[in-house]
Formats: C-alpha cells, sequence, structure tokens
C-alpha cells in the first residue's frame, strides 16, 4: 500500500480533469481499508471510487484513498431470488453485464451507467424507470473514525431521489465496502414502459424482450445519446430533474405549454432538465473546452483541456438562464469537489 506524493487524479476521473491528490492510495481490501485508516488518522482524507460523479475544480489538498475492492458472489437464493453480494470497486457496469450473463433480473435498466458499485447506494442511481433502492437490501460501511463495521439496511439509507443517508445524515462519515442486491431468478419484471426502450425493442422486432434484450436497447440509447468518458470527457447528467408542487408547475405550464412532465405523485410532477436546457438554447454549445453535448443537453463536456471551475461556470450560466426563464431550480446531480 504505497502512498504516492503529487499524484495526477486525470485518469480518475471521468471529466478527465487535471487535478492533483497531495498523497494517493489504493486500497484492494477491508484489511487494507482498515490499516490506511488507522495508520493517518491524522491526515485530512478523501474517499475516491469510479470518480463518475465529481466534477474536481481544485487539486485535493488531503490523502486520497482510492476503493479499489473487487469480487461478487451468491450469498443465498432460493427458486424465485437471489441476493448477490458486490464489493464496492467492482465496475458497476460490468456488475450488471454479470447479473444479466447469470439470468437475474432488476438491474437491466440500469445498464451503461458510469461508475463503482460501492457509490450506487450514495446517490441512488437509477435510469429508466428503476433506483438502486429496487433491489437494494443492505450495504456494509466503515467508519472513517473508528474503523467500525456497520450493515445499512434499506430502510436504514433513507434513499430518496438521488438521495440517501450518505449524503445527508452520515456524510463523510461511512466508507461503503459492499453491496447486497435481491434479483429475480424467474418471473422477471421487464420493464420497457420508460424513454425509447420500446421503440428501440419495436425497431429491432422484439416482441418479448428478454433481461439481455432491454439491456442492449439501454446501452444502444445511452450511447446514442451519452459520450464515451473515455473519447470526451463527462460525468452523466449533471443536473437533476427538478421535481415542482403541481400548484406550482400549473402556473409555469400555463405560459409554457409545450413543457413536458412525468407526474409521480398526486402533488407532485417532474420536469426533465433536459428538455429545460435545450428550450433555453445550450445543447451543443461550446464555451472553450467546456461544453453542452450535442445529443444530450443534461451531459456537461470536458473537450480536452478544460478546467474544472470552467465546467462549474457553465453549469451556473444555465442553472441562472434556467431560473430567469422558467423561474425553475436545476440542482446539479454531479458532486462539485
Amino acid at each position: 500500500m504505497e502512498i504516492v506524493p503529487n499524484f495526477s487524479l486525470k485518469k480518475h476521473n471521468t471529466f478527465g480533469i487535471e487535478a492533483k491528490a497531495k498523497q494517493f492510495v489504493a486500497a484492494h481490501s477491508v484489511q487494507d481499508l482498515k490499516t490506511i485508516l488507522q495508520e493517518n488518522k491524522t491526515q485530512q482524507k478523501f474517499i475516491l471510487g469510479g470518480g463518475s460523479n465529481m466534477l474536481l475544480t481544485k487539486d485535493i489538498d488531503a490523502l486520497v484513498i482510492h476503493i479499489d475492492l473487487k469480487g461478487k458472489k451468491i450469498i443465498e437464493e432460493n427458486d424465485d431470488f437471489v441476493w448477490v453480494e458486490s464489493l464496492a470497486g467492482e465496475s458497476w457496469h460490468e456488475f450488471v453485464l454479470w447479473t444479466i450473463d447469470q439470468n437475474f433480473g432488476g438491474l437491466e435498466n440500469m445498464s451503461l451507467i458510469p461508475g463503482n458499485v460501492g457509490t450506487t447506494p450514495v446517490q441512488n442511481i437509477g435510469a429508466y424507470g428503476t433506483e438502486i433502492k429496487d433491489t437494494f437490501v443492505s450495504c456494509e460501511a466503515m467508519t472513517i473514525e473508528k474503523q467500525e463495521m456497520k450493515t445499512f439496511t434499506k430502510d436504514e439509507c433513507h434513499f430518496g431521489y438521488r438521495e440517501s443517508v450518505f449524503k445527508n445524515e452520515v456524510k463523510n462519515q461511512y466508507i461503503i465496502t459492499s453491496v447486497v442486491f435481491k434479483l429475480t431468478k424467474i418471473n422477471h419484471k421487464i420493464n420497457t414502459s420508460y424513454g425509447d426502450i420500446s421503440s428501440e425493442l419495436e425497431k429491432n422486432n422484439i416482441t418479448n424482450p428478454t433481461l439481455k434484450d432491454v439491456s442492449n436497447a439501454v446501452i444502444a440509447i445511452r450511447q446514442s445519446k451519452l459520450p464515451d468518458p473515455k473519447e470526451l470527457g463527462n460525468s452523466g447528467s449533471f443536473f437533476k430533474n427538478p421535481i415542482l408542487l403541481k400548484s406550482d408547475f400549473e402556473k409555469i405550464h400555463q405560459q409554457f405549454p409545450d413543457m413536458k412532465y412525468f407526474d409521480i405523485s398526486e402533488t407532485e410532477v417532474k420536469v426533465p432538465a433536459g428538455w429545460l436546457i435545450e428550450q433555453a438554447g445550450f445543447k451543443g454549445k461550446r464555451f472553450g473546452d467546456a461544453g453542452i453535448h450535442k445529443n444530450q443537453a443534461l451531459v456537461l463536456v470536458n473537450y480536452g483541456n478544460a478546467t474544472g471551475q470552467e465546467i462549474l461556470n457553465v453549469s451556473k450560466n444555465i442553472q441562472e438562464t434556467i431560473f430567469k426563464t422558467f423561474g425553475i431550480n436545476i440542482e446539479a446531480e454531479v458532486n462539485v469537489i
């Protein structure tokens, strides 16, 4: 476990931002992690997973601990369900593909989301009508302060839309080391109703889709809209879709009758942030090396040498314009460091 000084994080964040860590170390096991935390008690610490949901605007004046715990296994099963545990450092997309290869259902709609398994509960990640909370059972986490292990049940995670206890009540107190999911073995709940999945399946003449078919459709849709971070630095969706009270939305909707929306409860609606950004004229715009992707207005991109601050400035410009135009606040989904 070598601690490396003045370490470049360019390859450890999907925006491809050049930023330095004062010190960097990778933990390849729970014991590694415990030792690193014990031996560096007084150090400022920064926990790094797959680097897919953050925007680095400065160097990190701390010990960056990269969570690189690998492994996955079936821990329990019956005729209908299987409980699968993945360690935190596994690639999320590779883990999803592995579950599909085993014919385990529940994660297929979240194919090709960048990042690692350990950070998925933090954001309660989701796509195409499913979220982590739908299959999540529990996660193991270590306290940074005392290196004690705790199991968080689904209820204890306080999941919300891109929210969890790890972003709020216990922020910066725990490091997730593994996650358990309950997946279907038979009678899979195939969900093709959201977004473009059904039209993608129709295009391929698929009328009775398998888990793999749904996954392939999601991958095709995401690849058509979202740039590959290896080719064009980005962090997927930069903004959350705003949720409005119906009473507030109705007033805005009268002024903008074409505004898209989805009912999410009797009192609330969700407005697609991408639609708002596109209507405000930002889709495909470029400000130096920072810009908005030409196929998906929700995605901010680094065309090469943008700094994190330049990308942050673009995001603030978008937020201010959306508020002035529509009276709607849109929040960043990405963590700004």
